[in-house]
């Protein structure tokens, strides 16, 4: 998605794929079905700062977020803490500058 500034010409990251269908519907539609309701102020505003990210890498900026890269089989995928057990994960994909395979995902 191409968006532009005052201060000039950004590419933007975007989100390629999602895994779980209600984060789908509520980034694409703003329907909240399918989705937790006790998730959903906070994935909208998770959702909009992804937005407008001009690099993946900030996503590390929002220490509130406890930004973090799993390991192991999970190699690669980046959590976000949305409540004290769910997390918004997802894949980033730098030479596209795409966050691929994004999930809600229950910890306990």
């Amino acid at each position: 998605m191409d968006k532009c500034y005052v201060t000039g010409y950004t590419l933007t990251v975007k989100i390629r794929n999602f895994l779980h269908k209600g984060l789908q519907r509520l980034y694409l539609d703003d329907n909240a079905k399918g989705v937790p309701p006790d998730t959903v102020e906070k994935l909208r505003k998770m959702f909009a700062f992804l937005d407008v990210m001009s690099r993946v890498d900030e996503v590390r900026t929002l220490t509130a977020w406890k930004p973090h890269t799993l390991t192991g089989d999970r190699k690669g995928t980046v959590s976000l803490s949305v409540t004290r057990n769910r997390r918004l994960t997802f894949r980033v994909d730098a030479a596209e500058q795409e966050i691929y395979d994004v999930n809600l995902e229950d910890y306990h």
